[in-house]
């Protein structure tokens, strides 16, 4: 992949490039599978929920779907079983009815909300650091590069071009590996913000059936 005369700091340099490269599409291939899927998901069990006739059906229909919103919708579920069972008077579920149930969707929120920010972080590692390891590859190969003109005794630019040449796809390569993943990073972030602004907007319309129902689920 490399000529004979490419520093072994280089070439170990470019490998790990690109295995970034490699990681950083292969969580975005993922990623974007996953949002497609979840999107899917949760439109269809909109529609399946604001379709039934009572919390009871409601809750039929929340066992049995995928996705974040249906997971959101079987917590709240569970805490309004919990709320209503007699003597429960765990610290979970101690306080005002409405407080527990609210302190209860938070909660699923911010758990479904750091499944889908899984692998972002990696992605934000990769976009900030490729670049400089790249730019650290072209360094160390300009350094050797003048080293072995300092033995030759030789400057054309046959001698220089090569190695300096080589030297600078380092920095190629960490620039080419950084900009895919800082992109799939912005658009992963503003992904996750649509999200948890739709589960908050759900968990905000279920404390209200949960109100209008009198924290009952018939």
């Amino acid at each position: 992949m490399f000529g004979q005369a490419t520093s072994p700091i280089v070439a170990a340099t470019l490998w790990l490039l690109v295995s970034f490269s490699v990681i950083s599409w292969t969580l975005i291939v993922m990623k974007a599978w996953m949002q497609f899927r979840l999107s899917r998901q949760n439109s269809a069990f909109t529609k399946t929920f604001w379709s039934a006739r009572n919390l009871t059906e409601a809750e039929s229909a929340a066992q049995q779907a995928q996705g974040p919103l249906a997971q959101l919708c079987r917590a709240g579920f569970e805490a309004l079983r919990d709320i209503g069972k007699d003597g429960a008077n765990s610290l979970q579920n101690s306080g005002d009815r409405q407080d527990v149930l609210e302190r209860r969707l938070r909660a699923e929120v911010q758990k479904e909300l750091h499944k889908l920010e899984s692998g972002l972080m990696v992605l934000a590692s990769i976009g900030s650091t490729a670049p400089f390891v790249g730019l650290f590859g072209t360094v160390w190969g300009i350094m050797h590069a003048l080293q072995d003109i300092s033995r030759t005794g030789s400057a054309g630019l046959d001698v220089v071009a090569g190695p300096i040449g080589e030297a600078l796809i380092a920095t190629a390569v960490g620039i080419a590996t950084a900009i895919p993943a800082v992109l799939a990073y912005n658009y992963g972030l503003r992904q996750v913000r649509l999200y948890g602004a739709e589960l908050e907007a759900f968990a905000n319309d279920f404390l209200h059936l949960a109100l209008k129902s009198g924290f009952s689920v018939k």
